[in-house]
């Protein structure tokens, strides 16, 4: 059964697309990543300091959240942003609908339809990882992105951001994904240093090196 926002979700795109019953997939995106990462780059720049001016960055970090979700929990919504299937008004249309029912910011749902008419809602990934790591330099903190084999309680989330605070010398903010074929144990990424504890990670390391022996 999808959660009660993935299905609200799917039934806007499907609405404001006109492709119910069309499984519309995904494409490559033909700008290269880093032309991408510095569109995105730009966005979030321009999102952030206006939010800090209005002294909304606490709004701000809930519209990244809800954004964050729907990414991770609506494939129609991914479809959404990443097909040309879709015309510009189609694309305004769904997103501003999507908006409203996230309750997202003035601020953010503007440049949402912004983005929509120029063709560059494929780049939300990394605006909202750019949001994330503009809201963490300004509290003096760092995000973890935490992949577990199963969730975390708050306080195993906790007892994590307190070991990694006295590794990277910052307050840590946990970021958390499940993936159950890691199988068990975690892999923890703070800014370009990686920890992989994952027992799926040891055993294909295991492999590769009797290939080589082989």
């Amino acid at each position: 059964m999808p959660s009660q926002p993935a299905a609200a979700l799917a039934a806007l795109t499907r609405q404001y697309g006109g492709n119910q019953g069309q499984d519309i997939g995904r494409v490559d995106v033909s700008e290269p990543a880093s032309i991408s990462t510095g569109i995105a780059a730009r966005y979030a720049t321009a999102i952030f300091e206006l939010a800090r001016e209005d002294k909304n960055l606490k709004v701000l970090e809930g519209d990244i959240d809800a954004l964050d979700g729907a990414l991770n929990d609506s494939n129609d919504f991914g479809a959404l942003i990443n097909s040309p299937i879709y015309t510009r008004d189609q694309q305004g249309a769904a997103i501003a609908a999507l908006a409203k029912k996230m309750k997202l910011s003035p601020t953010v749902t503007n440049s949402l339809r912004l983005m929509a008419s120029k063709r560059r809602l494929f780049v939300l990934p990394q605006l909202v990882q750019g949001l994330r790591d503009l809201l963490a330099e300004e509290k003096g903190e760092v995000t973890a992105e935490v992949t577990a084999a199963k969730a975390l309680t708050k306080a195993q989330q906790d007892k994590l951001a307190k070991s990694l605070k006295a590794t990277v010398g910052k307050d840590v903010k946990i970021n958390l994904a499940v993936d159950e074929s890691l199988i068990g144990g975690l892999v923890v990424k703070v800014g370009s240093k990686m920890i992989d504890t994952s027992i799926a990670s040891k055993l294909s390391n295991l492999q590769n090196a009797m290939k080589e022996v082989g």
